[in-house]
């Protein structure tokens, strides 16, 4: 049995809370775990130094795979936890944690009704509200409710004929004023009924008209000069004010629902699934479908529902989808949610789809980097509206310091990658001054006469560094040659990034993270350093070269030789008298000697500017 390679599957898991899932060599669920940050409580189960117990270390050696799912919060991933455990009822969930469930709150069904909490639900018609993921959150709720609303906690069975024929007696919560004594009808069955209304109405988060009650509350008693009643309601009204009930991850009244949605490109699609019962996701799953077709995202989707109906025994007669299904089904509402809790959890569904969707495709890229460059290739030829896939991309670059040593520069891109053994240094011949536009139109003429003449494949896409000037220019040269209708010329403008095309006043603006921008964006900067590497050789010998020249007795031949032979200045400097004496006479050798200053340096003429 081969070892589980849990660094890569650790490299997959975000930073992000959510619920993980570990699976053994059968596909058998074997445990399920809640996290505030996926890759770091996973990552611990496998780190060396961990003081791990004997159950644990077995299951950590039966695990073969690694899935989970994503959520917005850590309080979410307790909640679906709960509900995936109690939905799979894994293995190791058992053997290595107790078997608790998150606790309720309970409304008993019974005269002058009971609150308090639990972890059992029983159908006996009471009222359940929850689960709760923080019991200290549940707590304070009681807390608050105790202290606002007196109700009974003995279970006394107060029907009316044991009230009335006088059984019960107050007990000290009645003295302390924690109950209203309704054991002896000090308090009636419509009063208390009240307060359990609006109890309800808190634990359902529905509190605006228990607050606009407390408002009232203290305004009269303010009135009444009852100040102390008034600090007490104002106190609960801050508890109110501050207080939330609802789960962010399923709202108690949504039961019984489906939510799928889908991410795809040209090769596959992605489909998340969520089935939320009573109030709890108890089932999300992603599925891959690899195309066939050219098949819309509709119908992808509507295959996809039939499959998780089927596999997930799915009876719910509403299904959340991200957009219209012209699917036509009597027994089923299809919703595409604007707003609420519905909107929340198709967002819940599309960020797992998406996450699950970019890390699938790294990984076949990983191990086939042909599909990525095929995937860039192809997203370049639908963003430039290119006809054939741009695997041959050209681009041109040129520069020059005040008209002098102009140079231009070309850069190739294979299947986009740099191909470097096919860079191109051009020394300009026919253009005098700084003619920008004229020194591309002769580096592009000399470049495709060139590959013409020596039958070489033309590429499918140049890139002209510049504006609408320089690609003008270009375009020129390629219909001297008569292939201006062979490739696609575009020009980028730096400024603000524009692409030109040939013939259109408007620029293309493409997203700034897109990945074709991307690309020609390192063509155009690789273009420009090694236009720019050219040109301070060229510049920095003719600068030297003159300088040499201005020593008596050494002349244009022998600074040509000195140039030749030592290739710098600071050879020149560091060369021996008899590695000189190869290219100098005794004369020449004491003039160049004699240029020197006393810090050892050759005197040179004043820095140049900044090259452009």
């Amino acid at each position: 049995m081969s070892a589980f390679d849990y660094k890569k599957a650790l490299s997959d898991i975000p930073n992000n809370p959510g619920v993980y899932q570990y699976w053994d060599v059968d596909g058998t669920l074997i445990y399920i775990g809640k996290a505030k940050n996926l890759r770091n409580r996973v990552g611990s189960y496998f780190n060396k130094d961990n003081q791990m117990n004997g159950k644990t270390k077995v299951l950590v050696s039966k695990i073969r795979n690694i899935t989970f799912t994503i959520v917005d919060t850590e309080i979410d991933a307790w909640l679906l936890e709960n509900s995936l455990i109690k939905k799979h009822q894994p293995r190791y969930n058992i053997m290595l944690k107790d078997d608790k469930t998150y606790p309720w709150i309970i409304i008993k069904k019974e005269p002058f009704p009971r609150l308090y909490w639990t972890r059992k639900m029983i159908k006996d018609g009471s009222t359940y509200f929850g689960p709760y993921a923080s019991v200290g959150m549940m707590h304070t709720i009681l807390d608050l409710i105790k202290e606002t609303y007196p109700l009974r906690t003995c279970n006394l069975p107060l029907n009316a004929k044991n009230i009335d024929d006088g059984k019960f007696k107050v007990c000290l919560e009645y003295q302390i004023g924690n109950c209203k004594g309704p054991c002896q009808a000090y308090q009636t069955a419509a009063d208390y009924d009240s307060n359990i209304e609006e109890i309800k109405d808190i634990l359902n988060g529905k509190i605006g008209n228990v607050i606009k009650d407390v408002n009232q509350v203290i305004k009269k008693a303010v009135a009444d000069l009852n100040f102390e009643l008034a600090h007490q309601y104002q106190r609960k009204l801050l508890v109110l004010e501050k207080y939330q009930s609802k789960s962010t991850v399923v709202n108690s009244a949504i039961t019984n629902i489906d939510v799928v949605s889908i991410a795809s490109d040209e090769r596959y699609a992605f489909v998340n699934y969520l089935k939320v019962m009573n109030g709890s996701i108890i089932q999300t799953q992603t599925i891959e479908i690899k195309k066939r077709l050219d098949e819309t995202d509709e119908e992808l989707l509507t295959i996809a529902i039939t499959e998780f109906r089927n596999r997930f025994n799915s009876t719910s007669k509403e299904i959340i989808v991200p957009f219209d299904i012209t699917l036509i089904d009597k027994n089923l509402k299809f919703t595409v949610p604007k707003l609420g809790e519905k909107k929340k959890l198709l967002e819940l569904s599309q960020k797992n789809v998406l996450f699950f969707k970019k890390e699938k495709l790294n990984q076949y890229e990983k191990l086939n980097p042909d599909l990525r460059t095929d995937r860039i290739l192809t997203q370049m030829q639908k963003d430039l509206g290119l006809t054939k896939l741009p695997q041959h991309i050209e681009c041109f670059d040129n520069s020059n310091f005040q008209g002098a040593y102009p140079v231009s520069a070309i850069v190739v891109f294979k299947d986009a990658k740099p191909s470097k053994k096919d860079y191109r240094h051009f020394n300009v011949k026919t253009v005098e001054g700084p003619n920008d536009f004229a020194t591309m139109e002769e580096a592009v003429y000399r470049r495709y006469k060139r590959m013409l003449e020596e039958e070489d494949p033309l590429p499918q896409l140049i890139i002209i560094d510049g504006g609408k000037g320089q690609l003008s220019s270009a375009m020129t040269s390629l219909k001297k040659l008569g292939i201006e209708k062979k490739v696609t010329v575009i020009g980028i403008a730096k400024r603000l990034e524009e692409l030109f095309f040939p013939g259109d006043p408007y620029p293309l603006y493409l997203d700034k993270k897109s990945e074709t921008l991307k690309i020609i964006q390192q063509l155009r900067d690789e273009a420009h350093r090694f236009g720019i590497t050219f040109h301070r050789k060229k510049r920095d010998q003719g600068t030297l070269k003159t300088e040499l020249e201005q020593i008596p007795g050494i002349g244009k031949t022998t600074a040509d030789k000195l140039l030749q032979h030592f290739k710098s200045v600071k050879k020149i400097k560091e060369a021996k008298e008899a590695e000189l004496e190869k290219v100098l006479n005794k004369a020449q050798l004491k003039a160049l000697q004699g240029y020197f200053g006393s810090d050892g340096k050759i005197k040179m003429i004043d820095p140049t500017p900044p090259i452009t």
